[in-house]
């Protein structure tokens, strides 16, 4: 398991999918701001794509749209 903690907002509605087993998986990306800046002085923006398992997917299933702040 990887654990990461970062600040940023979401690019799309979670899609959440339910496997044959019957779990859940939520898939999203999350845009983050650098304290690096490119040529021109802004602000490098990352895109990080999360993935969530089971209970946490339902919940990004309920509350993660497009644009919320995490």
């Amino acid at each position: 398991m990887n654990k990461w903690t970062g600040h940023g907002f979401t690019g799309k509605d979670s899609d959440v999918k339910t496997l044959e087993s019957g779990k859940k998986i939520a898939k999203f990306t999350l845009a983050t701001q650098s304290y690096r800046k490119d040529k021109d002085g802004n602000k490098i923006t990352e895109w990080h794509t999360i993935i969530a398992w089971e209970k946490l997917a339902e919940l990004c299933e309920k509350y993660v749209k497009k644009g919320t702040e995490l």
